[in-house]
């Protein structure tokens, strides 16, 4: 644990355990966190990398925040598993889709997006400074592979395209401030993790 705060803190934890043999092709569960702000032109938001081993992937967090006007949801999200190269062995139909909304997440009713929460998918929250379509909305987005999980023997990387519509129907890449959490298990020993963003890059401006 770090504190990146300016103030100390306490932390309160509390560690549950069984006395039992632990088998060596046992997984261990891994979660793993990462911000880009802005996401550079035409680049795609990887939600991990560098996974070898074995084991299967069970979830996905997103905090999204849109910079642009329009929707921003065309993107497909890719399991690279296995040694893919250049095609995944999954490719998602859209980011609405991959979290179980769909039609931009949008209630036409009332010409606002909406959440809504399930077991395994949700749009947990949405910040709408503007409405519908409008620059600087926020999205907290999650998806868990509990009854569908996506199993791996050697490695997986997992990224995410950023797009939207131009005025003349054409993808828009979007420069956007992504985060995620992948959560995981996978046997070990694991790659070393990605170092974090110094708090200044970490803040929510």
């Amino acid at each position: 644990m770090e504190n990146r705060g300016f103030e100390p803190m306490v932390l309160f934890y509390r560690i549950d355990y069984t006395l039992t043999e632990v088998p060596d092709d046992i997984g261990y569960f891994h979660a793993q966190f990462r911000r880009t702000n802005p996401l550079p032109y035409k680049e795609v938001y990887t939600i991990v990398d560098g996974i070898e081993g074995k084991g299967h992937y069970v979830g996905t967090y997103m905090a999204w925040g849109v910079n642009n006007t329009g929707w921003w949801g065309v993107g497909e999200i890719k399991f690279y598993i296995d040694g893919d190269k250049e095609f995944p062995t999954i490719c998602g139909t859209g980011t609405e889709d991959y979290f179980c909304g769909s039609y931009n997440f949008e209630n036409k009713k009332i010409n606002q997006y909406e959440e809504f929460t399930t077991p395994y998918a949700g749009l947990a929250q949405v910040i709408r400074p503007d409405g519908l379509y409008r620059s600087q909305t926020r999205f907290g987005m999650y998806r868990w592979h509990i009854r569908d999980p996506i199993r791996f023997e050697s490695d997986l990387r997992v990224t995410i395209q950023a797009l939207g519509w131009r005025s003349s129907g054409k993808y828009l890449p979007l420069q956007d401030d992504i985060a995620s959490v992948a959560y995981w298990y996978q046997t070990l020993p694991h790659k070393k993790f990605p170092e974090l963003p110094d708090r200044d890059y970490l803040e929510i401006i």
